[in-house]
C-alpha cells in the first residue's frame, strides 16, 4: 500500500489515505554504517543548492517554506522544492535514483522505501537513527517498512490511519449512545444496530471482501504477519495457526454485519462514503479523508452526527492499523548527504512535527509523543484515528511487496474467504506459496 490521500475536512483539519509518496550541492560524500551512532554533521553549504522533491498533496508550501528557511539559517546552503505528480512516480524515482544528477532529499511512500533501498538508491541511515528522533519514538507503521535487514533507509515524515467512522444518529436510534471500547461492546452495538434496521441492503458494519487493508487488522491482532524473512528468504504467514484464527474472526464478522454483497467487492464499486452517505450503513473502517466526502454527498449530515474510534481487538488492544504515509528518503548518488541529513532532522523535528505537519497541514505526525501532543486540539472526529495510529503496522519491508498489490492476490486471499469459495486453510495456503515466489 502506498499513502493514503488527503482531502479537505471542511472545518476539519486535513485528511489521510494509502499512496507513495534532489541535485547538488556540496557537503561531503556518503555516510559510513556499522561505526554506530552517529550525530547528524553541521553541515556548512553556503553557495550551495539542496534539492528536494515533495509529491503534491503532501506538504503544504507554508510548512516547506519553513523548513527550508530553518535550514538555510543553519547551513547557509539554499534549498530547491521540485513538486512531483503522482502519475509514473515510481518509475521517475528509480530513474531519478540512477543517476548522477539525482536529488538530494525525496519524499516517498512508506511502503514504497525496501523497493528503492534494495536497489542501492537509497543512504543507510541507521547511524544517525536516534539523532534524527531526537528523543521521540517513531510510529511502526513509517518506520519498520523503511527498515530493510535492520537497516534504516529513510526516516518517517507523517502518517495516515484507519479507524471505524459511525453515524451517531443511527446508533443512538438503536440505544447505543457510547464509542465501544472492548470487541464485546462492538458486537454488541453492532447486533443492536441490526435488529433495528432490517433492511436487505443495510450493513450495520460495512467490510467489502476485497478490503485487504482492513481484514489485515484481524489477522495482526491475532498475532500474525503478512510475511516474514530469514536472509533472502520470506515466507508466508497466513497459514499459521495465529493467522487462521484472524481470518476466521474476520470472516465472522464481514458475513454476520456487511450486506451479502459486499463479500466479492472492495471499497470503490459501490462507493463505500456514498453508502455511508445514503445511510445504507451505519460504520465502516476507513480514513479520514471520508469524512469530508460523507458530509459532502450528504448535506443532512453534520460534522456532530459523526464518530470515530480505534477498532477494538479481540486481543484486549485496540486492532493494529494499516499505516500509510510519508518517509524522506535521501539518494545514494547525492554529493550533498550531510546536508540532505541535516535538512531531514530539521523537517523530522518536534518543532515542526507540532507546529507544521500536524499543526499546519493537519497530517497525523511521525511520533507517540506528537499524536500524545495533539490530542487536547483535535476535534472529535479526528481523536479515533490518531488513537488508532499509536498502534500500527505496514506491509512487510520488501523489495517486490508492489507486486503483491498490483496482482490483486491479496484482495482475492480475503474475498475468497467472505466468500466462501475457499476455506481460510485453503487460501491461506495458496496465497503463501504465491507469496514466497514472489518476494
Amino acid at each position: 500500500m502506498s499513502r493514503i490521500t488527503t482531502a479537505a475536512v471542511f472545518g476539519l483539519t486535513a485528511a489521510l489515505a494509502l499512496s507513495a509518496c534532489a541535485s547538488s550541492g556540496s557537503s561531503s560524500g556518503s555516510t559510513d554504517s556499522g561505526g554506530g551512532p552517529k550525530a547528524v554533521p553541521a553541515a556548512k553549504g553556503e553557495g550551495q543548492t539542496l534539492t528536494v522533491w515533495s509529491m503534491n498533496g503532501d506538504y503544504t508550501p507554508e510548512t516547506l517554506e519553513a523548513i527550508n528557511a530553518e535550514f538555510t539559517e543553519q547551513t547557509g546552503a539554499e534549498v530547491d522544492v521540485q513538486m512531483q505528480e503522482w502519475d509514473g512516480i515510481t518509475t521517475k524515482i528509480s530513474t531519478a535514483l540512477s543517476t548522477d544528477n539525482t536529488p538530494d532529499v525525496l519524499d516517498l511512500g512508506n511502503t514504497q522505501v525496501a523497493s528503492f533501498a534494495a536497489n542501492g538508491g537509497l543512504v543507510d541511515v541507521t547511524d544517525y537513527r536516534d539523532d534524527l528522533a531526537q528523543g521521540r519514538t517513531w510510529l511502526a507503521g513509517l518506520e519498520e517498512p523503511a527498515t530493510v535487514d535492520g537497516k534504516l533507509y529513510a526516516v518517517p515524515g507523517f502518517a495516515g490511519a484507519r479507524a471505524v467512522v459511525y453515524n451517531k444518529k443511527i446508533w443512538a436510534a438503536a440505544g447505543v449512545t457510547e464509542a465501544p471500547t472492548t470487541y464485546a461492546e462492538f458486537t454488541a452495538a453492532l447486533d443492536k444496530i441490526k435488529a433495528d434496521n432490517t433492511a436487505s441492503d443495510f450493513s450495520p458494519f460495512y467490510l467489502p471482501g476485497q478490503y485487504w487493508a482492513a481484514g489485515m487488522q484481524w489477522v495482526w491482532d491475532a498475532g500474525a504477519e503478512i510475511a516474514t524473512a530469514e536472509g533472502d528468504t520470506w515466507t508466508g504467514g497466513f497459514s499459521t495457526p495465529e493467522a487462521q484464527k484472524g481470518l476466521n474472526d474476520w470472516k465472522a464478522i464481514q458475513n454476520k454485519y456487511s450486506a451479502k454483497a459486499s463479500q466479492a467487492l472492495h471499497t470503490d464499486n459501490p462507493d463505500f462514503n456514498q453508502l455511508f452517505a445514503d445511510e445504507k450503513t451505519s460504520a465502516m473502517l476507513t480514513t479520514t479523508g471520508s469524512i469530508a466526502l460523507i458530509l459532502e454527498r450528504n448535506p443532512d449530515l453534520k460534522e456532530e452526527d459523526l464518530g470515530t474510534f480505534p477498532l477494538p481487538g479481540i486481543s484486549g488492544e485496540t486492532q493494529p492499523a494499516m499505516l500509510g504515509g510519508s518517509d524522506w528518503g535521501i539518494a545514494a548518488k547525492s554529493d550533498a548527504v550531510d546536508l540532505a541529513l541535516a535538512w531531514t532532522k530539521i523537517a523530522v523535528s518536534p518543532q515542526f512535527q507540532d507546529e507544521y505537519v500536524y499543526g499546519k497541514d493537519g497530517w497525523i505526525p511521525n511520533s507517540t509523543e506528537a499524536i500524545e501532543a495533539a490530542q487536547a486540539t483535535l476535534t472529535e472526529p479526528l481523536k479515533g484515528f490518531y488513537d488508532a495510529a499509536l498502534n500500527s503496522k505496514a506491509t512487510p519491508a520488501a523489495a517486490q511487496w508492489a507486486t503483491i498489490e498490483g496482482d490483486k492476490s491479496i484482495n482475492q486471499l480475503f474475498s475468497a474467504i467472505a466468500t466462501g469459495a475457499k476455506t481460510p486453510e485453503e487460501a491461506a495456503k495458496e496465497f503463501d506459496a504465491h507469496l514466497a515466489d514472489t518476494l
